[in-house]
Parts: C-alpha cells; structure tokens; sequence
C-alpha cells in the first residue's frame, strides 16, 4: 500500500515537471515571437542581378568609382591587378534607426594569399576613395572589414573586424587594425565553392556579424562571428562596399546588397519615402500590367520559334571552369579517401596475419620446450611455411606500396589538370614501349647464350645451261630489233627537217 502511494505521489510530480517545462517553453517561444522585429526591404539601398546595370552602365540608386566595373550580376569592385581601388555608395543616406543588410560577395584569386580586402561601410558621408581599402581614411561611423593580408605577420589573416570611428582616428594599417577593433574572429573568406554572405544587423544599439562560410550551397546557414554592445552610429548615413589590391591581387565581386530596414515590435512602421498619389499609382500599375503581358507574349513567340533550347537549355548542357575544376577536386579527394581507406583495410589484414603466425611459432615453441624438445631442430616443413608466410608479407607491403604510389599520382593528375593527365599518358606509353624493348632484348639475349649449332650454308640451285642454237636465234631476234629501232628513228628525224 504505502509503495502505491510513493508511485502515485512520483507520477504526480513528474507529471507536474513536464507541465512546468512545456508551459516555459512556450511562454519562451511566445516572448522570442513578440520580440522578433518587423523587416521591410528598401530596394533604394539594395542592388541584385540579374539586369544590375542601365543602358549608361550605372547602378539604379548607386554610384561607383575608381576601378569598380559594374555587370549584368554584379558590380567587380577590384580586378586582380596591383594596386587597385574600388568603390560603390548609395546616393542618399537614409534615416534608419534600426537596419540589417545581407552582403553577398567573392574573393577569388590564384595565390595561396591575397591581398587587400573588402570593406562594409555605414558612414555619414561617402568615402569614394582613400587608403582603406579603397575608402577614405577618418570616417564617421562603422567599418566591417575582411582584411586578406597579414600585415603584422602574426599569422591571423584571413580575419574579420568591426572597426568604429567618430571622424578622428586614423586607421592602424600596421596592425591591421587589431589595437582599434571593437570585435573580430577568424574566417577564411577566399576561393570559396559558394559565395559568402554577411549578415549585419544593428538592433537597439548593438551589432552583430554573421558569416556564411560559402562551403554549402544553404543561404541560411549563419554562424556568428562578432558583436558589439552599446554602439551608438549616427541617424543618417550611406551604405558603401569598397575594395583595394596592393603587391598582391584578389578579384573582389559584390554579387547582392539587400537592405531592411527593422522596427520594433509594438511601434508603428514607418511610411514608405515619397508617397504617391493613388492615381499615378493606379496608372504605373496598369503600364506594369502590359508590360508583363507583352513581355509573357514575347517569351511564347520565342519559345515556339526556338523548341530546341526548351527541350535542351545551354545552362545545363555545358559546364563552366569553376565548376569543372571543382568537380575535379572533389573527385580526386573521394579517390584519396577510398585509397586510404583500402590502404588501412590491408593494413589490418596484414597485421592479423602477421600476429596470428607468431602466435602459432610461439605455441609450437612453447609445446617443444615443455616435452624437453631442442627448439632448434624444428622440421624443415616449418620452416618453409614461416618463409612462405613471410613472402606473404613482403608481398602485401609491395601492394601497399604500389597503391601508395597510384594514389599519389592520381592526386598529382587531379592537381595538375588537363596538362597533367595528358603528362601521364605520354609517359604510361613511353613505359610500354621500354618494356617492348626490354622484353625483346632479352629474347636476342637468351637466344645468344645458346649453343651455337653448325649451320650449312643454303644451296644455290645452279641454272641449266643454254643450247648454242637457242644463243644464236635469242642474238638474232636482239638485232633485229634493234636495226629496226635505228630505221624508226632516221625517219622522224627526217620527217622533221621538212619543218625548217
């Protein structure tokens, strides 16, 4: 009876527990839903292809210089040459209490290093050009910088920092920037397989940067960087991208730029900038209408004219040189990995086998020396076998070996490309003819070394001789041909003259 009741009484509390957990829980995700901001996107501070560029070659809402070279998809802020400079700003500088930009971008480059780097700016005033990278140096504001170049030669580059300045200091280049950086981590943007993203958020006075590493094609998968607490920016600045390129060269490639703008919950949204009255409103739309029906008309007619690249699209049918060398790596890493793994496999094999013949020696030593038996009198049957089985071994190990050395070379075939296949093949039939070559010089050897026998020269078969008559007609018929030779010849040399 009482261990009834101590039963109840635990189900009772553990029902109680769960009650306590699930109602936390949801009071939890009730305030997480309450507290969540409300976005709005402001497409006069944002950029995103396709069709980024106007007939003139400028960026709707945004202006660019230096060496920046906008394109259909994205705006090239830096080529990969020395010394370049690049930038891109917004026109106007909005009012923002609350914002987050989402930055999509590239760093490629042929080096195992690259230099500069790539800036995230937030200003009062736009830096179209200066010294850090790119930008102009004493800024008023945030600066999210991906330096690629370690300058201080601490071995801590590639690194993100989120540097802040109120218009007076001057940006610690030697350093890079680390004595002035509110917060930083270590991420290796370069020669990723996807772009990377960047997710700056600035939110009741404080910022946080989220890093999307570019090894997954997810856009959602943000991990955190660094934050910032009480920080206090001005009402009203510009949004800038810049770049810059020193010895060393990176193409630098803003391929988006998305803007929102965040507003607390509970508070009213703001108004869109620049109202419309409903009748131009009504008269735009109506213009997007037809616009997009002649646009949809446009697309069937061309799609009926032209089946073939419906049923086969050239996107899918060809593959671009990033992606070929990507695949080629990939595929060259997964041979790596199964060679390595049947490598291991054999490994264990041998070392069982190994262990299970000394196990058998040392057991039939054991036996012998327990019957009083001299060890070294074992049969000479037991000795072939451990030789045997020694043989075995070196065997496994020279197929190791080999392996070894396939895998090494598929590596280096993986590395060196397109040259470094064709390399191996010409040297694959350079390797078959040698052993052509060998193959038949040891048969000339081999016949050589045998006996010589005694050879009898070939018999000449000798011809019959000739009658005297048969000579005298065969002389005869000679010269008759040949007087009358003479004879043909005389008479076209005379009938010639009469000519001259």
């Amino acid at each position: 009876m009482a261990m009834s009741i101590q039963r109840q009484h635990l189900r009772a509390l553990t029902g109680l527990c769960w009650f306590l957990l699930l109602s936390s829980l949801s009071c939890a995700r009730a305030e997480g839903e309450q507290t969540l901001p409300h976005r709005r996107f402001e497409y006069k501070y944002s950029f995103k292809g396709p069709y980024l560029v106007q007939g003139d070659g400028t960026v709707p809402f945004w202006v660019h210089t230096g060496n920046a070279i906008p394109s259909a998809d994205q705006i090239r802020i830096t080529p990969s040459m020395k010394s370049q400079k690049g930038s891109v700003w917004t026109k106007t500088a909005p009012s923002f209490e609350n914002w987050e930009i989402e930055v999509t971008f590239r760093v490629t480059g042929r080096g195992r290093i690259g230099a500069d780097g790539l800036a995230i700016w937030y200003t009062t005033s736009q830096g179209l050009d200066g010294n850090v990278y790119g930008a102009a140096d004493s800024w008023n504001g945030v600066g999210i910088f991906f330096d690629s170049f370690d300058n201080d030669g601490k071995k801590n580059n590639p690194v993100i920092l989120v540097v802040g300045n109120n218009g007076k200091l001057l940006y610690d280049h030697q350093n890079d920037g680390t004595t002035q950086a509110l917060a930083s981590c270590l991420r290796d943007f370069r020669n990723k397989p996807y772009p990377v993203r960047a997710r700056i958020t600035y939110y009741k006075k404080t910022m946080t940067v989220m890093i999307n590493n570019g090894f997954t094609p997810d856009k959602e998968d943000y991990e955190f960087c660094a934050k910032v607490d009480n920080m206090i920016l001005p009402q009203q600045g510009f949004f800038g991208v810049s770049a810059a390129t020193g010895g060393l060269a990176d193409d630098h490639d803003v391929l988006s730029f998305l803007t929102f703008q965040l507003t607390e919950p509970g508070k009213e949204t703001p108004a869109p900038d620049g109202e419309i009255p409903k009748e131009e409103k009504d008269k735009y739309q109506e213009e997007f209408d037809n616009f997009q029906q002649e646009l949809e008309k446009r697309k069937d007619e061309y799609n009926k004219d032209h089946p073939e690249l419906k049923e086969h699209p050239v996107d899918d049918m060809f593959e671009s040189v990033n992606d070929r060398e990507l695949r080629q790596i990939f595929e060259g890493q997964n041979r790596i990995h199964l060679e390595i793994k049947q490598l291991n496999r054999q490994l264990d094999m041998i070392l069982d086998e190994q262990r299970r013949y000394v196990n058998a020696v040392t057991e039939e030593m054991t036996k012998r020396t327990a019957t009083g038996g001299n060890v070294q009198q074992a049969s000479q049957q037991e000795l072939e076998t451990l030789l045997s089985s020694q043989r075995e071994v070196f065997k496994h190990v020279s197929e190791m070996r080999n392996s070894m050395s396939e895998t090494l070379r598929l590596a280096s075939g993986n590395a060196g490309g397109a040259a470094g296949y064709e390399n191996t093949q010409h040297f694959n039939d350079i390797k078959e003819h040698l052993h052509l070559v060998k193959r038949d010089i040891e048969s000339l050897v081999q016949k050589n070394l045998v006996p010589h026998e005694k050879q009898k020269c070939p018999e000449i078969p000798v011809p019959s001789c000739l009658s005297t008559a048969h000579f005298f007609i065969f002389v005869a018929v000679q010269s008759l041909l040949f007087i009358g030779y003479i004879m043909y010849k005389s008479q076209q040399e005379a009938a010639a003259k009469k000519f001259f």
